[in-house]
């Protein structure tokens, strides 16, 4: 198989694995390729360049080194993630176990797909997020006003510092922290989670991707829209964000790994 290695590039440590990874996996007789960030590294001597098409893509790295990953690809690829990072929901193989499972993988293995959540402003396609997209005030200790439309009737009004709208896989992380329910990646829906609602009754809403979801600003205070902490977006006044399932799910390799039985793991060491 062609595989693609991309490393973290702010640990020596992560780097010197992912080169030493390559050349087992090509010992394995994989064709191995790096990513340009990592292979401009001094732990790369040689650079091979990346293929267009590889039919794997493996990442040494936190979820941030994954989520970016997923950004910069124009087509989704299968990926897998090896945990090099503090939690790691994103990443299914450890260090110690990946050189092992990557060597026994073959062509045509198992790949779940993962549900990414698309924005759109003004009917112009803004970007995908595989974790969430947050829309926070541009300045400081100041809050917003937002409306949630859905099918095109209003649903709920928030007031609040900031408001997560995230994906199934994204439940796990800020949103999570925010209060958020923790929701199975197979649940085809978009978890909306106000950060320090004004009013007690202001809840997280878990709306169907299938529904037609806008999200209003009302606020006159500038904002932004971060989307997986890679890409932000000016929003103003009386701004509209459409919200809908992505039609380019991100792909992961089935590492036979139980969601739940994962959840309860990285949780319990946090």
């Amino acid at each position: 198989m062609k595989i693609l290695l991309v490393s973290r590039i702010d640990s020596p440590d992560a780097l010197t694995f992912t080169r030493r990874l390559g050349d087992d996996l090509g010992h394995a007789g994989h064709t191995i390729s790096f990513n340009d960030e990592s292979a401009r590294m001094p732990e790369f001597p040689e650079k091979t360049p990346a293929p267009h098409h590889p039919d794997l893509v493996v990442v040494v790295g936190g979820d941030g080194t994954i989520l970016r990953t997923v950004q910069q690809m124009k087509h989704q690829v299968p990926i897998i993630g090896i945990n090099w990072g503090e939690v790691g929901f994103l990443a299914d193989l450890e260090p110690s176990e990946a050189c092992s499972f990557l060597s026994r993988l073959n062509a045509g293995f198992a790949v779940e797909k993962r549900m990414r959540v698309a924005f759109f402003k003004d009917g112009i396609h803004i970007g995908d997020a595989l974790n969430e997209a947050l829309i926070v005030t541009s300045r400081p200790a100041k809050m917003l006003r937002f409306s949630v439309l859905v099918d095109g009737v209003p649903a709920e009004q928030f007031r609040a510092d900031g408001l997560l709208i995230s994906s199934p896989t994204g439940s796990t992380a800020y949103a999570m922290s925010a209060g958020g329910p923790i929701v199975d990646p197979r649940i085809q829906g978009i978890l909306l989670v106000p950060l320090a609602p004004y009013m007690l009754s202001s809840r997280p809403h878990l709306i169907s991707s299938d529904r037609s979801i806008a999200i209003r600003m009302e606020s006159s205070k500038p904002a932004h829209l971060v989307i997986d902490g890679q890409q932000t977006i000016n929003l103003r006044s009386n701004d509209t964000i459409d919200v809908s399932r992505s039609e380019q799910p991100a792909l992961f390799v089935d590492a036979g790994r139980n969601f739940f039985a994962k959840v309860d793991d990285k949780l319990r060491h946090l």
